[in-house]
């Protein structure tokens, strides 16, 4: 893949000992997952919660690095790089997390908070303050409100804090961990428009994570969607909105204010997949117990992303 951010079947996976057996068990948060990303773009990410997307973000920015695998960055391997190396990368990878409310620490000044970066790169301090006010009028902050504390904004006012301090590192990508999900929906359109502002003005590359696909598909150029710390589905926005193909992507929009998708089986008759929590199998594909076109080779080969049509790609038999 010759894209700007290239990941390839990259695994994350966390082991444990079990109560019983006292042996050695692994839980696979995220498996074989290959995406790329153009420069310039907006990749949208969109899965239930606990599907494995942040724990994707942590392993790509190597924040929590991967298992196995490869993250291709600007046609550089990350997991080549001695730590020196990586550090100089990690300064174009950069991440706003979900909660501005932890990411702030509520004993420092906003001035204080978005000065670390530059100070470790070397800013002077007159330098580092003139870069701190122009960050913060650039996200709709006041620059006479820098030695304020987080308690004395908004939730809004506090993600474009964290939205800036991100980007006194003057970074090429942005990995968006559900960036407005605990925010009002009038301040997340805000945010939302901010954020393609940014794009815009300083050609800045995004991966956008969320549950919310209408939200994604607002945003996005391209979509994943990931199931059980596997993609199932990749495409063109367009692509995705109107031939959706995998039964968890229907299901998904199926659950959309306004979608009315029904499931059918060969037949035609209408049924309803029985909502349930599985461990994840051995081997198969890990939506066989949801799926409706069922068939018997889904419970014992796990299918592979497969290209249907011109850059969208199914990891079903059926699609």
């Amino acid at each position: 893949m010759d894209r700007f951010l290239s990941i390839k079947n990259l695994e994350k996976r966390y082991y444990g000992h079990g109560f019983l057996s006292r042996k050695r068990s692994a839980v696979r948060a995220v498996d074989g997952v290959s995406l790329g990303i153009d420069g310039n773009t907006v990749f949208g990410l969109v899965g239930e919660s606990g599907c494995g997307k942040t724990t994707l973000v942590r392993a790509v920015l190597y924040l929590d690095p991967p298992t196995s695998g490869e993250v291709w960055f600007d046609g550089t391997l990350l997991g080549g790089l001695r730590s020196r190396e990586l550090r100089s990368y990690r300064k174009r990878m950069q991440i706003v997390f979900q909660d501005p409310n932890s990411a702030l620490n509520p004993k420092m000044r906003i001035q204080d908070s978005l000065a670390e970066g530059l100070i470790n790169r070397g800013w002077a301090h007159q330098k580092r303050i003139k870069r701190i006010e122009e960050l913060l009028d650039l996200v709709g902050i006041s620059p006479a409100h820098r030695s304020r504390y987080p308690h004395e904004f908004s939730g809004g006012q506090k993600q474009r804090i964290v939205i800036a301090r991100a980007l006194t590192m003057e970074p090429d990508f942005l990995a968006l961990d559900e960036p407005v999900s605990n925010l009002d929906v009038s301040i997340q359109a805000q945010i939302i428009n901010l954020l393609l502002d940014l794009k815009k003005e300083l050609a800045l590359t995004y991966l956008f994570i969320s549950h919310d696909l209408n939200l994604v598909a607002y945003l996005s150029d391209r979509i994943g969607v990931m199931y059980n710390g596997r993609i199932m589905e990749i495409s063109s926005t367009d692509e995705m909105i109107n031939n959706p193909c995998h039964p968890y992507t229907l299901k998904l929009f199926s659950s959309v204010p306004g979608k009315q998708t029904i499931d059918k089986t060969d037949d035609g008759s209408s049924e309803r997949a029985i909502e349930k929590w599985t461990t994840m199998p051995a081997a198969g594909c890990l939506y066989a117990d949801q799926c409706i076109a069922e068939q018997q080779r889904c419970r014992q080969v796990a299918p592979e992303l497969r290209e249907i049509r011109k850059g969208h790609r199914v990891a079903c038999f059926r699609a």
